[in-house]
């Protein structure tokens, strides 16, 4: 099963502080929703485990995460690749990074997955939304925590 998404997030940071955030691969995995723990390899490499539910499939799945901040580009690119339960997840997922002019930031993202096994099978709309939910609520997660620290950025 293939999904493509797409949206925009709000940063009440200036594009410094974001790319401060996502040059510190911990930080960023911890946007994702219900991490249970992550290991950090290098600057680019991570290891994240996450609880995952989908309507009656539960369970824990592990990633191997690579995050690749281009600032010459205005662009942060992500690499999910992983699963769990006999599912296998790949996630291509990108941000380009906007400078509004008054000190935030807009995160212009696209993302792209790739769902094999027991989890694909739950069915369209549901697993639909549950990871557009995902998607949204990482890059929310982010914001809010670029924000929290980028008031502390000079």
């Amino acid at each position: 099963m293939k999904l493509s998404y797409s949206g925009q997030e709000q940063v009440q940071a200036p594009p410094a502080a974001v790319w401060a955030f996502v040059q510190d691969p911990e930080r960023v995995a911890r946007c994702l929703p219900d991490v249970q723990e992550v290991v950090v390899h290098d600057q680019t490499h991570m290891d994240a485990t996450v609880q995952v539910g989908v309507g009656m499939v539960r369970g824990k799945f592990k990633f191997k995460i690579e995050v690749l901040p281009d600032e010459a580009a205005n662009r942060v690119n992500v690499k999910v690749q992983g699963g769990g339960l006999g599912s296998v997840v790949d996630l291509t997922a990108g941000a380009n990074v906007v400078d509004n002019g008054n000190g935030t930031t807009t995160l212009d993202w696209t993302g792209d997955a790739t769902m094999r096994g027991p989890v694909a099978t739950v069915g369209g709309r549901l697993l639909d939304a549950q990871a557009q939910k995902l998607i949204s609520k990482t890059f929310e997660n982010m914001s809010a925590h670029v924000g929290a620290s980028g008031s502390t950025l000079a």
